[in-house]
């Protein structure tokens, strides 16, 4: 799934032993993550009707491979993601508001694009009602989090449509770094559009952990 990424502001610090689980225990599920006002947690069926309203909306599908269109859709992609989890190749989380966790207003991703999650890739989408609320952000750094202290990527990358400035501008603010441009990667309505390839590897997530607590800019 393409990124469809917010505006953001600053991240609460999730709890210190929130990475603190055996690597082998996120294929059978995960507990939740939580920050100051968002939590990341395990995708389950129930989630395919706020999904399927969060993720639906043009805006939001605009620079993004087209979810799926119908609740029954979405039911089947979430039974497919747990089963790519289960077999340690890919996770998915469901975001929720921390006050209300059977609210799901969009998906994170990460999957193994090497054995045993050394290069991984993320994407993101997240309903437009929470655009410009800074809900993205504490999700985001929860989510890198996961992926470097539990899945131990060492470099994760990320893809954004040129024409995707939210996209582009919120990888910068976390520390992405821009490598190069992708020429005609990703097919849209018919239309082949550029692509700006980021990645963030280890060393800035160390980075971007001391940091955590105040304003990233």
């Amino acid at each position: 799934m393409q990124l469809s990424l917010l505006s953001h502001t600053q991240a609460a610090r999730p709890a210190a032993d929130a990475w603190d689980m055996p690597r082998s225990d996120w294929r059978a599920g995960v507990r939740p993550l939580t920050s100051r006002r968002v939590a990341l947690r395990d995708l389950t069926p129930a989630d395919a009707p706020s999904l399927l309203s969060m993720l639906a909306a043009e805006e939001v599908t605009r620079f993004m491979s087209p979810p799926p269109g119908t609740i029954v859709g979405f039911e089947r992609f979430i039974a497919w993601m747990r089963d790519e989890q289960a077999a340690g190749r890919h996770i998915g989380f469901a975001i929720t508001p921390v006050d209300r966790p059977d609210v799901a207003i969009g998906v994170i991703q990460i999957r193994q694009l090497t054995p045993d999650f050394q290069t991984a890739e993320w994407g993101f989408a997240i309903g437009a009602p929470y655009w410009g609320s800074g809900l993205f952000i504490e999700a985001a750094q929860m989510a890198m989090g996961f992926a470097f202290e539990v899945l131990n990527v060492h470099r994760l990358e990320a893809r954004a449509a040129i024409v995707n400035g939210r996209g582009n501008g919120a990888l910068a603010k976390m520390g992405a770094v821009r490598e190069c441009v992708l020429r005609n990667s990703f097919m849209r309505n018919g239309e082949y559009l550029d692509q700006a390839l980021w990645s963030i590897v280890r060393e800035d997530w160390q980075r971007s952990k001391a940091v955590w607590g105040s304003s990233i800019h």
